[in-house]
């Protein structure tokens, strides 16, 4: 499986604004944003890309992918990619507040400390469906560092999700809508891209 490993901070300054990669750290002074703030010119449409492939910690192969499912569904393109991604599994623990970053949350996924709808999962682009369940696992050790990023509040859950805090689990009640979906992207540029 293959992944980013560069400075995750360039990235963000190549998008010219925070991405929040590096959970606590982005809130801190020593942001690369905060630091030095003059991210290099490039393609407008591109960079939308790009903007969404860091965000949500997809490499282009696999984004690609994602773009002709949405192209395939009924609606608007754009907003079924942005949607596709949302319901990525290392996304909606993230969503859900159990990590403070998308990589944590991989990492977390990856590691086998979350089961599915009673079941082991550990596979992070696996995507849910309304009315599946994501659970800590009883056995897993992360249940102190759950707890920590459920409780320092770093956002809300979104209406698309349902969260037990006590028992550590969440509920996908139905679909993300576009106003649900609170990233900086511009998607239609994202379709104007791969339209070319």
């Amino acid at each position: 499986m293959a992944r980013y490993r560069d400075a995750k901070c360039r990235l963000c300054r190549r998008e010219g604004m925070k991405l929040f990669l590096k959970g606590a750290r982005c809130f801190t002074d020593k942001c690369a944003i905060e630091r030095r703030n003059y991210p290099p010119p490039f393609g407008v449409q591109l960079r939308e890309k790009q903007k969404a492939k860091r965000i949500y910690g997809v490499l282009e192969s696999q984004f690609r992918k994602y773009f002709q499912w949405a192209e395939r569904e009924k609606g608007v393109t754009g907003e079924n990619l942005l949607r596709l991604l949302e319901l990525r599994l290392d996304n909606v623990v993230h969503r859900l507040g159990f990590a403070a970053s998308r990589r944590e949350s991989r990492q977390m996924v990856a590691h086998g400390h979350f089961a599915v709808n009673g079941r082991k999962a550990s596979v992070p682009s696996m995507l849910m469906k309304v009315g599946d369940t994501v659970q800590l696992r009883s056995t897993s050790k992360m249940a102190a560092r759950v707890d920590d990023n459920v409780n320092a509040g770093r956002g809300q859950v979104p209406q698309w999700l349902e969260i037990d805090p006590n028992e550590r689990r969440g509920v996908v009640r139905s679909l993300p809508l576009r106003e649900d979906i609170q990233i900086p992207v511009t998607e239609q540029l994202i379709v104007e891209l791969y339209s070319k």
